[in-house]
């Protein structure tokens, strides 16, 4: 099992700000976890229709979407940060 944490506007379009998934064998990348996601319902798509803006991040470190997921504990998804 897998805990995913929801950050910001991914947060409030799932309507949850985080839940444990078993992941299939399949996911083996970040970029597989998005399309996966985003195939969960409306609330999921709205959440990841541009998946290439959203960055994350395993057991708390930064990754790209090429990254493996294989053992990580946590995953972060979170819209790009902006501020002054």
């Amino acid at each position: 099992m897998t805990k995913l944490v929801y950050f910001a506007w991914v947060r409030e379009r799932i309507g949850k700000g985080e839940e444990t998934l078993d992941l299939a064998p399949s996911i083996v990348t970040v970029g597989d976890l998005l399309a996966h996601l985003k195939q969960r319902g409306d609330e999921y798509e709205a959440a990841f229709e541009y998946p290439e803006v959203i960055r994350v991040a395993i057991d708390q470190e930064h990754v790209e979407h090429d990254a493996p997921i294989e053992g990580a504990r946590e995953i972060a998804l979170f819209p790009p940060m902006t501020g002054g």
